[in-house]
């Protein structure tokens, strides 16, 4: 099934919070209305109101659990539909692309260290394990 055109892509401009939860960027309209109000998206470089309208080629900065994206607007909607839907409102970056991915291999090498000390009984089976090999 291939991603086709919002439907409303020539309709009136949506607000930037509406737009945000239809591109699924957030969960909720809510979260994204404070994401933007806790100055967590930037249009331009600079922070925006929640009632902002998006234009098509806008250049948002939006920082998210997921990571920092970048994004270029090429579809309008304030309708959240399908993930393939989407993903058509938005262009991210090359660069922002990269950079979250650094930033997911960084994070899978922080994962193999171990979260705490081992207790005594990891402790007997390491000085176990290194008497039966030395």
């Amino acid at each position: 099934m291939t991603a086709s055109a919002p439907e409303n892509s020539a309709g009136p401009a949506p607000r930037l919070d509406k737009w945000l939860w239809a591109a699924r960027f957030f969960k909720t309209r809510a979260l994204a209305r404070e994401a933007v109000e806790g100055g967590k998206v930037h249009v331009a470089g600079q922070r925006a109101k929640p009632s902002r309208l998006v234009n098509l080629g806008m250049l948002l900065t939006i920082q998210t659990p997921g990571g920092l994206y970048t994004v270029a607007v090429r579809g309008l909607s304030e309708l959240r539909g399908p993930a393939p839907v989407a993903q058509a409102l938005y262009e991210e970056t090359a660069d922002s692309r990269t950079r979250r991915e650094a930033e997911r291999e960084a994070k899978t090498l922080q994962a193999d260290l171990p979260s705490r000390r081992p207790d005594k009984k990891q402790r007997r089976q390491i000085h176990q394990f290194w008497d039966e090999n030395q």
